[in-house]
């Protein structure tokens, strides 16, 4: 029904995704909203914050560097004391926050499912990572 809301009336279009997402989660009546991000997207995560709390949300933001793991605990043959992502780490955070909604952003491909396998809530892609064309995948169809 609330998605249904978002497109009626001939508004197809006339949001942005940021902008449908906090008018879907306004409908839904959902007020902590979860953030699973790249740390590449820091910054980016950081206004996604300021953009929330704006709109009256309880943002939580969980890095990919959540939990510290290092690589060289995950992967033997690893030498160097390199921060590892955690997508399950994500997933356990923002599930023990009891968060109502979860965005995506930015996660590597495969971080992504592993997480979203592990999420209880409703979830959403915010941003989808693709570095070459600076995280606009269909421009790769040309």
């Amino acid at each position: 029904m609330a998605a249904s809301e978002l497109i009626d009336n001939g508004r197809a279009g006339s949001l942005s995704r940021l902008q449908e997402i906090i008018e879907y989660a306004k409908l839904r009546g959902y007020r902590e909203i979860g953030c699973a991000y790249c740390y590449g997207m820091e910054k980016d995560a950081g206004r996604l914050r300021e953009i929330l709390v704006a709109a009256g949300f309880v943002p939580h933001m969980v890095s990919c560097t959540v939990d510290q793991v290092l690589e060289k605990d995950l992967d033997p043959t690893k030498i160097k004391d390199t921060i590892s992502c955690n997508p399950l780490g994500q997933a356990h955070k923002l599930n023990q926050i009891g968060v109502e909604l979860t965005l995506l952003m930015g996660l590597c491909l495969g971080h992504d499912m592993l997480l979203q396998k592990n999420l209880v809530m409703d979830f959403t892609t915010f941003v989808v990572k693709d570095r070459v064309h600076q995280h606009n995948p269909i421009a790769a169809l040309g």
